[in-house]
């Protein structure tokens, strides 16, 4: 018998963003905190997925992926085909690795892999970390016995007949955050403790809106805060970095730490994004991506977060006029309102420990008792 034959297996799906990796690896290293297993990820064969996942130690097998969209095109016709490939690529993995279950973490690279250990009867769980739930989620739910939802209003988005497949958890915040040292931060970014930093996040790849958005308003900006900027690749319209305006394409292991260095973030509204600072206790700003190509699980994740004090919301109205006047005015107003700053820093809008409470019950389905 192999060496790998004789630990448990569990295997992995989700990916195209950073979102729908993090947290997946984040129940993968509290599984294998409880119990000596092995961890395969299938994800995407093109994009980042490999990079992360192999990046925290884990087996990554590509296959191909098909984007699900919405409304009508013709590359829909072509993605089908893709999404079938997935499919057989998938089953043949799962049927050669006999993993005790799936777990999705969905992105449209997830679906093939659902599908696939549906038809194999391994059993699916899945997570979703949005409000409401995306395409893949929806079509996954169909093959899981378990879906994780972040928050108890999150339930009223599925049909009643289904309820008892769903198990509120919050979101998962990799195990890096639990460490962070924003003195840490500070040297890696060359900050004396005492300078007002503003952190500026766009996601994994960046976004161009709030790349362009800082470039506008940057002169008034670096008055109040040294300003760090996650800038993703490829802009060169972004000024030249220095003393108080410090770029970067990308922060890897740093991140954790250059957030809780942070005393102001602005940043999308993706739900790991803000679920990893609200675990952190900092305050942001949220501009969210919406308008067509998305389905406003961004402009939800804002709202809700607004609402609870732990953030302000920049977009009060999806169709109003942008301004970087008015986000160098915000900005400044909390720079210079330490009693907000420290309002905001203590909501409780986040449960922690989703991570280990999705690997608790991954266990007890494998024990026979979940």
């Amino acid at each position: 018998m192999k060496a790998r034959d004789s630990i448990m297996t569990f295997a992995f799906t989700g990916g195209g963003t950073g979102g729908h990796i993090y947290p997946g690896l984040a129940v993968a290293s509290c599984l294998q905190k409880k119990i000596p297993c092995r961890i395969i990820w299938i994800g995407s064969a093109k994009g980042m997925d490999r990079s992360i996942v192999e990046a925290a130690g884990l087996e990554f097998y590509g296959i191909a992926s098909g984007k699900l969209r919405r409304r009508f095109s013709l590359r829909n016709v072509t993605d089908l085909f893709r999404v079938i490939a997935g499919f057989f690529a998938a089953r043949k993995i799962l049927k050669k690795e006999r993993p005790k279950l799936l777990f999705s973490k969905g992105g449209f690279v997830s679906v093939p892999p659902s599908a696939a250990a549906a038809s194999l009867k391994i059993p699916v769980y899945g997570h979703e970390s949005d409000l409401t739930p995306g395409l893949a989620t929806r079509i996954n739910f169909r093959f899981s016995e378990k879906l994780f939802i972040p928050y108890k209003d999150s339930v009223t988005f599925y049909a009643q007949a289904v309820r008892n497949k769903l198990d509120v958890s919050g979101n998962p915040v990799r195990p890096l955050f639990q460490n962070a040292d924003g003195a840490k931060g500070r040297v890696f970014l060359g900050i004396e403790e005492s300078e007002t930093m503003l952190l500026v996040l766009g996601g994994s790849s960046g976004s161009l809106e709030i790349n362009n958005l800082i470039a506008e308003c940057l002169i008034d900006l670096v008055k109040e805060f040294i300003v760090v900027h996650q800038c993703g690749s490829g802009d060169k319209n972004l000024p030249a970095g220095s003393a108080r305006y410090k770029p970067y394409e990308y922060i890897n292991d740093e991140l954790p730490h250059v957030i809780a260095a942070a005393d102001l973030v602005i940043c999308r509204g993706g739900a790991g994004t803000l679920w990893e600072c609200a675990a952190l206790k900092k305050p942001m700003i949220i501009i969210p991506l919406r308008g067509t190509g998305t389905r406003g699980d961004q402009v939800e994740n804002a709202r809700i977060f607004h609402e609870a004090g732990a953030a302000i919301n920049f977009i009060n109205d999806i169709n109003e006029e942008i301004s970087a006047k008015k986000l160098a005015a915000m900005a400044a107003a909390l720079a210079a309102d330490k009693e907000k700053l420290k309002a905001m820093a203590s909501s409780q809008i986040c449960t922690a420990g989703a991570a280990d409470y999705i690997a608790e019950a991954i266990m007890q389905k494998v024990r026979g008792d979940g």
